[in-house]
């Protein structure tokens, strides 16, 4: 039977490349089999529950001689193999944290643009094929995909074949439901989010209630190991300054006596999440705050290709670690790769280079989507393929191809820390899949050609959002010659007018219509104080009489954003992108002085043709309307303070900030 290797060895002698020697016993209709496999151990679980003869032991000597060399479409120029593949099996998610995503969600594909589960499995296929040994399910939120379980089975079905760890990164919210079959499919290890103990903080940071469910489903994990399950258990928590970087030393302790890796991840930045570097918290901080409790700390060895630097508290049983992707990144020993929930693969998470194995997975099938029954009528044709009667190949050839391609342009290092905040790239939730319209630079065909004439595929056109150091080359380059800084200025001053008002003083709608489309957001803040801390603490506990403050207030601000042009009489109507109302109690320091106080930060974004400063003003204000009236029975005292603009970006104007 002829191998996927000796395939593509053909193919590869036919078009003058020379590959190094890559044997394996794969034969190409592997993902068939992978999938016939999974359809017996659907219909007959108990079958396929019996676990295959054990192997006897291979000598030292019998290893080394039948190791193979690992594939070379799999390793980068910088001598990186790849072994690790991440797979987000779905872009929804049942909480909004609020350093991954929108509060409302980010828009969803279409069905048909999504994987199937039949080709999410012949992808694992392919890849463990190519040295893949540990495959990652991600999300979104990949328990709330309704065959998961199913998939994990199917996946699970490739460990004869090479694969040795079957891992998944979960919220835990409906974890504890499915965990006992998931162990059963072949699950090997969980990454479970948690960023706060506190459930009140945990419904501020998630948007969502369900800090219980996620303590059951750490508590079962830990019960199955106690019985034998082996799970590999890691929690991870986003540090975010002035909102749960005093719970670093609380999650120490976690590991006192629970055998777990607790991983502190410095806060990054994805496209909605607002980030700034005053809310990160870097590794070195959160070592110097860790050593003030625990000052025997002690450096662990870490692994070749560990994202995490590893720290042990002495007498502890479990470990801690930190993910330093800001201050320290770990690109050198990178061997991951990530497929998208839409088919694209990303060779690197802060990289917005993409490209559809979709789109290729789908050509026999005349572009569409696969699912069980077209796999089994393509397995026909390969089948009379081998026995001469139809000249067709399956395309394992072009997709690895372009997966080489892709990885061997993989680059040292992400960019830096001062670039990463202006660079766009998807959204976290979508990150391990949103439309192209809204992410700018997302799903890109195949590679067309060769290096030079149009690959890598570039992002489909939208107005780039520019960063400071490039507003202010394209002020310089606006003024006039001979003119300085100061010059600029003064001529601003003496054009500066009134622009909603006519030369004849009467009140007017600027004309919009000459103006060019572009990227555009704005952030305005405001903050509720209270006369006593009686509000606050019921809005906390979520005793207030009129209901969840918070929630209320929020659907509120965002209604406010889309009718403001109801409200403002020379506003123009605007098609808003994206709408997000934050609400937060103010600092201890603030409560500790007797002045309790709500913050409220309202962002608007839009592609059009005028700004949307009012739109973000009108829902801060409404938002904090909204909290002073159904807190109002309990303290008339209550004072809305300081709503101001304090981003803006995009436009002829450029990008401005204020505190």
């Amino acid at each position: 039977m002829q191998t996927a290797s000796c395939g593509l060895l053909a193919a590869a002698s036919r078009s003058g490349r020379r590959l190094r020697p890559f044997v394996t016993s794969l034969p190409l209709n592997s993902g068939w089999r992978c999938l016939r496999t999974a359809a017996v151990a659907r219909e007959h679980p108990a079958e396929a529950a019996t676990p295959p003869e054990p192997r006897p032991p291979q000598s030292r000597r019998a290893r080394v001689r039948d190791a193979k060399p690992f594939s070379e479409f799999l390793t980068d120029d910088f001598h990186r193999q790849h072994d690790y593949l991440r797979i987000s099996v779905t872009e929804r998610c049942n909480l909004r944290c609020i350093y991954c995503m929108p509060e409302e969600g980010v828009p969803l594909s279409p069905n048909r643009e999504l994987l199937t589960t039949p080709e999410i499995v012949l992808l694992s296929s392919l890849f463990v094929s190519q040295g893949v040994t540990k495959i990652r399910l991600t999300g979104g939120e990949p328990t709330v995909r309704r065959d998961i379980l199913s998939l994990m089975r199917q996946i699970g079905a490739l460990r004869p074949r090479g694969l040795k760890e079957l891992c998944l990164t979960t919220n835990g919210i409906s974890l504890h439901r499915k965990l006992d079959s998931m162990v059963e499919a072949g699950l090997t290890g969980v990454n479970l989010s948690l960023d706060t103990l506190d459930p009140w903080q945990f419904q501020i940071m998630t948007r969502r209630k369900g800090f219980d469910a996620v303590q059951k489903s750490l508590d079962r994990i830990l019960e199955l190991n106690e019985l034998g399950a082996g799970i590999k258990l890691k929690i991870n928590c986003v540090v975010m300054r002035g909102i749960n970087d005093g719970e670093v030393v609380p999650f120490v302790e976690m590991t006192r006596e629970k055998d777990m890796e607790v991983r502190f991840i410095e806060y990054m930045p994805f496209d909605g999440n607002k980030w700034s570097n005053g809310k990160m918290v870097s590794y070195s901080e959160m070592l110097d705050l860790i050593r003030e409790k625990y000052p025997a700390l002690q450096k662990v060895p870490d692994h070749k290709n560990d994202t995490s630097k590893t720290w042990h508290v002495p007498g502890f049983v479990g470990r801690i670690g930190f993910i330093t992707s800001m201050t320290h990144n770990f690109c050198g020993t990178c061997n991951r790769l990530r497929i998208t929930s839409d088919g694209n693969l990303k060779v690197c998470l802060f990289g917005n280079a993409e490209v559809s194995l979709r789109d290729i997975l789908r050509k026999p099938n005349g572009g569409e989507p696969l699912d069980e029954e077209s796999l089994e009528a393509m397995e026909q044709i390969e089948t009379g393929r081998r026995q001469g009667a139809v000249p067709l190949a399956p395309n394992e050839g072009e997709l690895l191809d372009v997966i080489g391609m892709a990885v061997k342009r993989k680059k040292a290092k992400h960019a830096g820390i001062g670039e990463l905040e202006h660079m766009k790239n998807r959204p976290m939730i979508l990150i391990d899949a949103l439309p192209a319209s809204l992410a700018g630079a997302m799903p890109v065909g195949p590679r067309q050609g060769r290096a030079g004439d149009g690959w890598p595929p570039r992002p489909r056109s939208r107005p780039r959002r520019l960063g400071s150091h490039e507003h202010r080359r394209l002020l310089w380059s606006s003024r006039r010659p001979g003119e300085d800084e100061d010059g600029g200025q003064q001529r601003q001053q003496e054009s500066a007018r009134l622009t909603h008002v006519s030369e004849a003083g009467s009140a007017r709608m600027v004309s919009i219509s000459e103006k060019s489309v572009t990227w555009r957001v704005a952030t305005a803040a405001c903050t509720v104080r209270f006369s006593n801390d009686t509000a606050i603490r019921l809005i906390r506990d979520n005793q207030m009489t009129k209901g969840d403050v918070l929630g209320v207030a929020r659907v509120a601000g965002i209604m406010a954003a889309k009718r403001t042009a109801d409200l403002i009489p020379l506003c123009h109507p605007i098609g808003l992108s994206h709408v997000s109302v934050e609400l937060k109690p103010a600092g201890a320091d603030a409560e500790a002085e007797g002045s309790p106080a709500m913050e409220i930060r309202a962002t608007v974004t839009c592609d059009g043709k005028t700004g949307v400063e009012m739109e973000a003003l009108t829902a801060a204000s409404t938002a904090a309307l909204t909290v002073y009236d159904m807190c109002k029975a309990v303290d008339r005292g209550m004072r809305i303070e300081g709503l101001r603009v304090v981003l803006k970006d995009g436009g002829e104007s450029g990008r401005w900030e204020m505190q």
